[in-house]
């Protein structure tokens, strides 16, 4: 096959804080954005073969971006580019512990025009893994586009992977993003999951921060909710609380490790792609059978790209190298 991961979704620029000028008034950098390009690059990084579908604007970011992906290694021929609407714009703020806010130019955004005709299907056809997002799930004519290449993937007998990256400020309502999320669940393989993005899905009350015992008994009972919904593997990003994967036949919770995080932009699409990296040989009933020490290991493994990633700021810009990875993990 061609490609080991095609993903379709935003790109975009994240601005992130960068200090203060003379005046003291606050500085921005430009970074390049979006979660399913994040992924592929931290797969490219990893020595993968990746493919991209989006739309970014006639503009100098759009230009920017296409750039930074072909830089990165990542196949840009399912790019489309918009004349009319521009490229999507992310202001990121920063609390004391590096954890994010966004706030979002897209009134619409190019990457939100893409529409089902322009889905170049051979993209996916070649590709092992076909991975998405739920930000172009936020509205049409990407919607009903990212519908399209999903049953179209898996027509094809592909791999599926989602990641629903829940921003409540892209959305008209909790509840319209949790109806259009849990439409497309069934059809995933791979389902990838913040903490926040689980409660919201499964309508489990969340448990109290300082009780570690009934935290992790609503991991586990959250996994298993969305594992029944269809997805054979279910990996719930914790943040500083480390990782809880499960697969059918046994789950566990993985420490995340110690560092000095400045900035956590990127962090959960590097410790999804690090995975996607070490699943992507993998068939559906490979990810079945698959024992919980291997799953803990691949699991380990995205824990440690993470960590290393908020360590610098930006996402793409800040991936680590599979050599910095290996050297980091703790060899489960």
């Amino acid at each position: 096959m061609g490609f080991d991961v095609t993903a379709l979704g935003e790109l975009l620029i994240d601005f992130t804080p960068d200090g203060t000028n003379s005046r003291g008034i606050a500085l921005y950098a430009r970074n390049p954005g979006g979660a399913p390009a994040n992924v592929l690059a931290m797969i490219t990084k990893l020595g993968g073969r990746t493919a991209f579908i989006g739309k970014v604007g006639k503009d100098a970011f759009g230009d920017y971006l296409r750039e930074t992906l072909v830089s990165a290694g990542i196949d840009v021929s399912g790019l489309m580019t918009d004349r009319e609407y521009p490229t999507t714009l992310a202001f990121v703020n920063l609390d004391k512990n590096g954890d994010r806010s966004f706030s979002f130019y897209r009134k619409p955004g190019a990457d939100l025009l893409l529409t089902p005709e322009e889905i170049k299907k051979d993209l996916i056809d070649e590709a092992r893994i076909f991975h998405f997002g739920s930000v172009s799930l936020s509205g049409e004519p990407c919607r009903q586009t990212v519908h399209e290449a999903v049953a179209y993937a898996r027509t094809k007998g592909k791999i599926v992977s989602f990641d629903p990256n829940y921003r409540p400020l892209l959305w008209d309502s909790e509840e319209s993003a949790r109806r259009e999320i849990l439409r497309l669940v069934p059809q995933a393989d791979i389902l990838k999951v913040s903490e926040e993005e689980m409660l919201l899905l499964t309508g489990l009350p969340p448990a109290k921060a300082d009780d570690r015992d009934a935290r992790l008994a609503l991991f586990e009972k959250g996994a298993a909710a969305l594992s029944a919904m269809g997805p054979v593997t279910v990996l719930v990003s914790l943040g500083a609380d480390g990782a809880f994967y499960r697969c059918p036949k046994g789950s566990g919770h993985l420490a995340t490790y110690d560092v000095k995080t400045v900035d956590t932009t990127g962090a959960g699409d590097a410790f999804l792609g690090a995975i996607l990296w070490k699943l992507r040989e993998k068939s559906r009933e490979d990810l079945r059978q698959m024992e919980p020490a291997e799953l803990a290991a691949i699991t380990d493994f995205g824990n440690a790209a993470g960590s290393l990633t908020t360590m610098v700021k930006g996402a793409i810009p800040a991936l680590p190298e599979a050599a910095a990875i290996e050297a980091f993990t703790s060899k489960i």
